[in-house]
């Protein structure tokens, strides 16, 4: 995908050194097409990581991309350089009349707090609304998707009796869904986090349905019946390298962690892992954005707001 980003984004370098085709302001501007518009919220510490992340994936359709980084107004990032934010970040005030083909909105590390003490709980239910009448398909991922399902459907989350941390394996429930074109019967991703959503809650709601679930992590995501939701409880998008970064950041602090499940070569955390989600990953990311996003938004995007 020729992805639209700033030319001085870190991930710009990153994503060039991987042969993938970042397109220059100069160039999309002399393009005679309507790029589609994506916004990224992004609540995760290291963002940097997480921009390069999900734009490696948002970067393997013919589609031009323009992307825009929103953060939160309520809450001060304070692992990432004041400089970045400002250079790269939009706020939602300056956005909110906007309208766009599709958002993703991340994690956070504030699983065990109650969504209503997370600090930024107030701008974030003023966002999830807005995607109501301004977005057409919104993505959430892990936490993100857990926050989704409290606003809009009620669904609680629940403490596990200790973090789900590893690489699952995961069975499609819905194959011929178009979310799954090109997987396996049975994929991978990786999981790290404190808390789940019940399955027997998720079918209660007949306006969500069911698309994989794993016999370890549970369910994996389920979206909206009319396709202009999806939660996702995984990180599609993790590197080679973020859940050892994860392991060794926590056992440096002390904390009681146990070894990433089914990553390291015989549970050995001096071995470096071998890599069997990336495919699915991008896969995920890649069909969302054709199947949900691309062939499905109007082409007046003044028109999201009769959609719901």
């Amino acid at each position: 995908m020729p992805i639209r980003i700033p030319d001085s984004l870190p991930a710009t370098s990153v994503l060039e050194g991987e042969n993938i085709f970042v397109m220059t302001e100069h160039r999309a501007l002399h393009q005679d097409i309507r790029p589609l518009n994506l916004l990224i919220l992004n609540l995760m510490p290291t963002k940097i990581v997480t921009e390069t992340q999900l734009l490696r994936k948002l970067s393997n359709t013919p589609l031009q991309i323009n992307v825009q980084l929103l953060k939160t107004s309520s809450h001060v990032s304070q692992n990432t350089d004041s400089h970045h934010l400002d250079s790269f970040y939009t706020t939602f005030d300056q956005i909110r009349n906007n309208h766009y083909d599709g958002m993703i909105i991340t994690g956070a590390p504030v699983e065990n707090l109650d969504f209503e003490e997370v600090d930024y709980w107030e701008e974030l239910c003023q966002i999830m609304e807005w995607t109501r009448t301004h977005v057409h398909s919104t993505f959430h991922i892990c936490w993100g998707a857990q926050a989704g399902l409290y606003y809009h459907y009620h669904i609680q989350k629940h403490t596990l009796p200790h973090k789900l941390f590893g690489i699952y394996q995961h069975q499609i429930i819905r194959k011929q869904s178009p979310l799954f074109r090109g997987f396996d019967d049975r994929f991978y991703a990786p999981h790290s986090r404190y808390t789940e959503v019940h399955l027997e809650d998720l079918q209660a709601i007949p306006e969500l349905e069911l698309l994989a679930v794993s016999d370890e992590a549970g369910v994996f995501g389920v979206k909206s019946m009319d396709n202009r939701r999806f939660f996702i409880f995984a990180h599609p998008e993790y590197d080679e390298d973020t859940l050892a970064r994860e392991y060794f950041r926590d056992v440096d602090r002390g904390l009681d962690i146990a070894v990433p499940a089914h990553y390291f070569p015989q549970d050995d955390p001096s071995q470096a892992p071998i890599v069997n989600w990336r495919s699915a990953g991008q896969l995920l990311y890649t069909n969302w954005l054709n199947y949900y996003v691309y062939q499905t938004t109007p082409y007046d995007l003044r028109e999201i707001s009769n959609e719901d």
